[in-house]
């Protein structure tokens, strides 16, 4: 079996405040493989610059990095061999995002990741040598977190199990994308395999456990995504 790729989400969340260079360290030096980052339009200012934050309630109160400044930083020499998934949050901005990988010299180890499929198609068009990841479900609040959603969600969740594997690897064996950015409540064994038949790489989000990160790789994922990337030297 492949070894696991470590994935920091936001650098590394649960140890410093996420997409900011102390968090991209904080992952850094926890010995991941991968980290994962996000995109936004910055319009508050209204100067519509990219920035690195995964919504503005959860970066208020400080300036978040430009794309440029944190696309600076993985090119230094310490991040050399680190992959990059560039996190897509929203839609028309993809041509910027994918010129500023290429004018950094990063294209060659980036994944661009979104939930939406019209930026997919998009960045397809733009740029057929990057890596694409579809992210599932398309949602933007954790319904598994609430005692009131949660039953529901774990309905849904057996549901989206049954017709997503063959989805997934109908769309990678046609070149639409070349990845699966998945919740864990929707990894199976039958997932990881119609996956890995397909030629494509399954990435699991956000897994805080050890237990459960063991559990995934005995499945056969490519990578798991953390807010704590410690958990990979207990898992």
């Amino acid at each position: 079996m492949p070894d696991l790729k470590r994935i920091g989400h936001k650098g590394a969340d649960l140890i410093a405040p996420g997409n900011t260079l102390e968090s991209f360290d904080a992952a850094l030096a926890a010995g991941v493989d991968m980290v994962e980052f996000d995109v936004l339009p910055e319009f508050a200012d209204g100067s519509g610059r990219l920035v690195l934050a995964h919504d503005f309630e959860t970066s208020a109160g400080r300036t978040p990095l430009t794309l440029e400044e944190g696309l600076a930083h993985f090119c230094q020499d310490a991040w050399a061999g680190v992959e990059l998934d560039v996190d897509l949050k929203g839609v028309g901005y993809e041509e910027r995002v994918v010129n500023a990988l290429r004018e950094h010299g990063l294209a060659d180890r980036a994944l661009i990741s979104t939930m939406e499929e019209a930026s997919l198609r998009t960045v397809r068009a733009l740029a057929p040598e990057l890596r694409l990841g579809w992210s599932v479900p398309k949602i933007r609040r954790n319904y598994l977190a609430n005692p009131l959603t949660r039953l529901p969600a774990l309905g849904a969740a057996k549901v989206v199990q049954r017709v997503l594997p063959r989805r997934a690897a109908r769309a990678i064996a046609a070149g639409e994308i070349d990845a699966i950015m998945s919740h864990w409540a929707l990894v199976t064994p039958r997932l990881a395999d119609a996956i890995a038949r397909a030629g494509g790489e399954l990435y699991v989000w956000t897994v805080d456990d050890a237990e459960r990160i063991a559990a995934l790789e005995r499945i056969g994922v490519t990578g798991i995504i953390t807010n704590d990337p410690r958990l990979f030297a207990t898992a």
